[in-house]
């Protein structure tokens, strides 16, 4: 059975109807063909009124959507099964929050990066829900430096609510891990890619999402701090959530027209978890045109490229 979020609740209604309408069409043998698609096409056209007019705070809670594919999944579906995970920091131990490892895309080798959430409790639990600890950060710095070393491109799953707040990721440097990340990042001479999957918070997902494309699926978000934080700063409560996430500019459209992102990739209608082989397809295809385009350029010129993007973001001039 599908999970429906609070805004989806008439939609969940017409599907119960739809399958009501069919279970007794089966056991008495009535057709009721024309009953179907009329519910069908009702279901249609409230989808597309509920999910053309989304506000911030529904597109946050349709990135966090249960159903929704994480990075794994992703890395699978691009890379038909050709994927090798590799694991450890070399230094303290394997982030399960952080994964990564070679896969083959139409017969190209790629690094994959990104964070994982898990699909049930005892996994999110295991994953620590997809925020990493310094080991995980240094891991993904020493998988992008192996896929330079080896000159294959990197592309990196960015879904996180932020990098792991707790005083043991504070000992062992968290903040300097990040840091070192967004620096050699920087200076990285093959092409990178970042995806945003999910949830874009914080340092966290700066800290593996520093591109030469930087592309950001319909239905996710990607800001300095989530709007309960937000609001929990501001009003000292998480009441005031949804005019946080007005305010905060979140959504795949604020931060194109900002330009702190490059493109968008279009969700099928209800959320990349409702058609997922048709949300795989078009990453695949994102990341592959991107590929093409910053192959055509040489190293240094991407490079100086990248670093010259960064740092025109957030410049304001004023005549």
């Amino acid at each position: 059975m599908a999970n429906y979020l609070d805004f989806e609740e008439p939609l969940k209604d017409l599907y119960e109807e739809i399958e009501k309408v069919k279970s007794v069409e089966e056991k008495t043998g009535v057709n009721a063909n024309t009953t179907v698609k009329e519910l069908e096409t009702k279901l249609k056209e409230q989808t597309k009124e509920i999910f053309e007019n989304l506000t911030p705070w529904q597109r946050v809670q349709l990135s966090r959507h249960p159903d929704r594919p994480y990075t794994l999944d992703y890395i699978k579906a691009v890379t038909d099964g050709n994927f090798l995970e590799l694991h450890g920091d070399r230094s303290f131990k394997d982030d399960k929050a952080m994964v990564g490892g070679f896969g083959d895309v139409d017969g190209r080798s790629v690094m994959f990066i990104g964070q994982q959430k898990g699909i049930n409790t005892k996994m999110r639990q295991y994953r620590n829900f997809g925020m990493a600890n310094p080991e995980g950060y240094r891991k993904a710095l020493r998988l992008m430096k192996l896929a330079e070393k080896f000159n294959k491109p990197i592309v990196t799953f960015i879904d996180t609510p932020g990098a792991y707040p707790g005083l043991e990721a504070e000992e062992r440097g968290q903040g300097e891990a990040i840091a070192r990340n967004i620096y050699e990042m920087m200076r990285l001479q093959v092409p990178v890619i970042c995806v945003i999957i999910g949830e874009g918070a914080s340092g966290g997902a700066l800290g593996i999402g520093v591109g030469d494309r930087v592309l950001m699926l319909e239905n996710t978000w990607y800001s300095v701090i989530s709007p309960e934080s937000c609001s929990s700063i501001l009003w000292r409560n998480w009441d005031n959530k949804e005019r946080a996430a007005e305010a905060l500019n979140l959504t795949s459209k604020d931060m194109n027209k900002l330009k702190l992102v490059d493109s968008i990739i279009k969700e099928p209608l209800g959320g990349a978890h409702r058609k997922r082989e048709e949300t795989y397809k078009k990453v695949k295809g994102a990341i592959l045109k991107s590929l093409e385009e910053l192959d055509a350029m040489k190293p240094m010129d991407r490079m100086n490229a990248r670093i010259e993007k960064f740092c025109q973001m957030g410049v304001v001039s004023e005549e």
